[in-house]
């Protein structure tokens, strides 16, 4: 099971090892996407979370006793595939390696479950064809 979220540290858990603790303690795989956080400071973390769910839940709940806000990210990117011209521009900024070029064909494949929505492909594509979806519509 994998999820994305988004942690909000007060000030005085910034200097814990709460990913640490995640991964130790329940079994979580931790994959930092982005981070605002320094010593003292409230701070914020986008993370991509992998387990069991019964880890996860109960690594959720661990943040939510240390007094850490946890929200899920609920969208994902999407491709207009039909329109796509297959340059290849999006895979030089994809760094999940969601989007790479087929060997065989030359033909752009995507791979939505490496995805980590960083959003990074949408501002390569010169043809603009990939969206975020939000909530239902993921």
């Amino acid at each position: 099971m994998k999820r994305s979220v988004v942690l909000t540290f007060p000030p005085e858990k910034s200097n814990e090892p709460i990913t640490y603790n995640l991964i130790k303690q329940y079994d979580i795989q931790v994959n930092i996407l982005k981070a605002k956080l320094s010593a003292g400071k409230a701070g914020t973390l986008l993370l991509q979370l992998i387990g069991k769910q019964e880890n996860l839940d109960a690594g959720i709940e661990y943040l939510k006793l240390q007094s850490i806000t946890c929200e899920a990210v609920d969208k994902k990117i999407s491709l207009k595939k039909d329109q796509c011209i297959n340059c290849g521009a999006c895979t030089a900024v994809c760094y999940s390696g969601a989007l790479t070029m087929n060997n065989k064909n030359w033909l752009l494949d995507f791979d939505v479950h490496k995805c980590t929505v960083c959003e990074l492909c949408m501002k390569a594509c010169p043809l603009q064809l990939f969206e975020i979806n939000f909530g239902d519509d993921v």
